[in-house]
C-alpha cells in the first residue's frame, strides 16, 4: 500500500447541463481514481447523471445516499441525528480512500461551497488531507440566463436567500434589497410566494426549475401551483431601475445612532431613491453616494440654512434626503425642515424614523428605561438654561428616569455639574449615571457612576447620559462583565 495519500477534490458540476461543466471539472472527473456522490434514497444521483459523459471504465464510484432528506426519522437524534450519522459515515468511506492514496473526486451540483452537499465532508475531511476545489456555474446565473434578464446591474444589490426562512424574515430581506434569488423551494413554496406578495414584489419574481436542463420550467412566479414545485427550485426576483418614488419632495432620513446595522430598510430606500442628499458631514460620510447623487455637506449648526437648501431644491423637482443622526423628530432635522417647508407649498415633507441614542445607551446597559421616562437637552443654544433647570427639577420631583441629549459640548462645560446639584436635591446620591459616549462607533465608551460622583470633566458632545429614578437597580458585574442597569415596570403602591 503507497504512503502518498490521495487528494479530495471538490468538483462542481454547474446547474445541470453537463456542457456547463468546466474543462478542469471534466478533466477531474475522468483522471479521478474514486468518483463519489449523492443521491436521495431512490438512488437517482443528479451529480451523477451530468458527470456521466465524463466518467472513464474502470472508476470506482462511492454512492453516497441519504437515509432521510426532509421527512422525519426514527433515528433517537431525529432527523439532525440521522444526518450526522451518515455524514459521518460518509466521510469515512472517503477517507478510506484517500488513505489508500486514491484521489477522490466528490462530485457537487452547482458549485461546491455554495448550498451543497460537499461542504459536510469539507468540514470533515480536511483537517486529514488535501483539498482542491473546482468552482462551478451556480444555478443562480443559470436561472437569470432562463429568463435572459440581468439579475443586477450598477450598484445594486443582490441577496441570496434559502426558502425555508420564516417568511417574516423572508419578508423583512426583501424589503432591504434591489435583487433576490430565493432557494431551497419545494415544500416551501408558499410562505416565500407569501413573502414575495407581501412585500409588493410578487409580480416581478419569475420562478425557474431545473435550470439549464431539458426539464426547465419558467413561470411567472405568481401562476406557479405550489403542489408542484420541487426543491431544486428558484424565485428571481431582478433588481429594478431605481427611480425616485416622488420627486419635488423632501424625506428627513434617520441614521440611528451609528452602526449601519441599526439602520431600518425604509431609511436605506429612501437615500437610494433620493438624487441629493443634505447633512453635517460626517453624517453624509457614513451613507456614502452613487455617482448620480450629489452631495450637500455643511457644518453641524447650519440647521436653517440645510431646511432652506432642501427645499429649494425640493421645489425644483430634486428629490432630497436630508440625513440626520439618531431619530430626526428627537433633537435633529425633522423640525427645522418642517418649520421651512410652511414657506413652500408645493414641497412635501416625510420624516422616516430610526433607532434613537437613548435607546442605543439603554441598550448596552440592560434596560434603564424601563419605566416612564423624560427626554431633556442640556443645551441652551436655542432655550435658555432657566427652562432647562426647571424641566430638569420637574422630572426629577415626578420621579422619572432621564435621558439627557446634548450634555456638553467644547463651549458648554458647566450645566453638567449644575445639572447634577439639581438632581441631587431629589434623588440619592448613589443614583445610578450611565454614560454612553459613540455608542456603537468606533470609539464606543459605556461607564456607569454615581450621581453624586458625576464629574463633567468626563462628557462632552459625543455623550448621552441616562439618570435613573429611584427604583432603578444597578448591579455591578464582579466578573469583569458590563454593569446591569434596570429600572423596573411596577411603581411601588403608596
Amino acid at each position: 500500500m503507497s504512503d502518498q495519500r490521495g487528494t479530495l477534490w471538490g468538483v462542481g458540476l454547474g446547474p445541470g447541463d453537463p456542457e456547463l461543466v468546466t474543462v478542469k471539472a471534466a478533466r477531474i472527473i475522468g483522471s479521478a481514481d474514486v468518483v463519489a456522490y449523492h443521491s436521495a434514497r431512490h438512488g437517482r444521483s443528479i451529480a451523477r447523471s451530468i458527470a456521466e459523459p465524463y466518467l472513464r471504465d474502470g472508476q470506482i464510484e462511492e454512492h453516497l445516499v441519504y437515509p432521510v432528506t426532509t421527512e422525519t426519522s426514527d433515528h433517537p437524534g431525529g432527523y439532525a441525528g440521522a444526518m450526522e450519522d451518515f455524514y459521518r459515515e460518509a466521510a469515512e468511506r472517503i477517507a478510506a480512500h484517500l488513505t489508500a492514496g486514491r484521489d477522490v473526486a466528490l462530485l457537487a451540483e452547482g458549485d461546491p461551497l455554495f448550498y451543497s452537499s460537499y461542504m459536510h465532508m469539507h468540514t470533515r475531511l480536511t483537517h486529514r488531507f488535501d483539498a482542491v476545489i473546482v468552482p462551478g456555474v451556480t444555478s443562480v446565473s443559470a436561472a437569470s440566463a432562463a429568463v435572459a434578464t440581468p439579475l443586477v446591474q450598477g450598484e445594486q444589490v443582490l441577496t441570496i436567500l434559502p426558502g425555508t426562512l420564516p417568511a417574516d424574515e423572508l419578508e423583512r430581506r426583501l424589503a432591504d434589497t434591489d435583487a433576490a434569488i430565493i432557494m431551497k423551494l419545494g415544500r416551501s413554496y408558499p410562505a416565500v410566494r407569501k413573502a414575495l406578495s407581501a412585500s409588493g414584489r410578487l409580480d416581478e419574481t419569475f420562478y425557474v426549475e431545473r435550470a439549464s436542463t431539458p426539464r426547465q420550467r419558467v413561470l411567472p412566479a405568481a401562476d406557479v401551483d405550489d403542489a408542484s414545485v420541487p426543491y431544486f427550485a428558484i424565485a428571481m426576483l431582478a433588481g429594478r431601475q431605481r427611480v425616485p418614488a416622488t420627486t419635488g419632495s423632501v424625506a428627513v432620513v434617520g441614521l440611528g445612532p451609528g452602526d449601519l446595522d441599526w439602520m431600518t430598510p425604509q431609511s436605506r430606500r429612501e437615500l437610494a431613491a433620493a438624487t441629493d442628499l443634505i447633512g453635517y458631514g460626517p453624517y453624509l460620510d457614513r451613507v456614502g453616494a452613487r455617482e448620480e447623487q450629489r452631495r450637500h455637506p455643511s457644518d453641524n449648526t447650519d440647521e436653517p440654512a440645510r431646511a432652506r437648501l432642501a427645499c429649494t431644491l425640493a421645489e425644483q423637482g430634486r428629490t432630497v434626503a436630508v440625513v440626520s443622526s439618531g431619530d430626526p423628530g428627537i433633537f435633529a432635522m425633522a423640525t427645522a425642515v418642517l418649520e421651512e417647508a410652511k414657506q413652500w407649498p408645493g414641497v412635501s415633507v416625510r420624516v422616516i424614523p430610526a433607532m434613537t441614542a437613548a435607546q442605543a445607551v439603554a441598550s448596552r446597559v440592560g434596560a434603564p428605561l424601563g419605566h416612564d421616562y423624560a427626554v431633556i437637552s442640556l443645551s441652551d443654544r436655542l432655550k435658555p438654561w432657566e427652562v432647562i433647570a426647571a424641566r430638569l427639577s420637574a422630572a426629577a420631583a415626578a420621579d422619572m428616569v432621564l435621558a439627557i441629549y446634548n450634555p456638553a459640548s467644547k463651549t458648554r462645560t458647566w450645566q453638567v455639574g449644575a445639572m447634577r446639584d439639581l438632581l441631587l436635591e431629589h434623588r440619592e446620591p448613589g443614583t445610578p449615571v450611565v454614560i454612553g459616549r459613540d455608542v456603537s462607533g468606533p470609539n464606543e465608551s459605556v461607564t456607569v457612576v454615581r450621581l453624586a460622583d458625576l464629574d463633567q470633566r468626563d462628557v462632552d458632545m459625543r455623550c448621552l447620559l441616562i439618570v435613573g429614578s429611584s427604583q432603578t437597580q444597578w448591579h455591578s458585574a464582579g466578573d469583569g462583565g458590563p454593569d446591569r442597569v434596570f429600572t423596573p415596570r411596577r411603581y411601588p403602591q403608596d
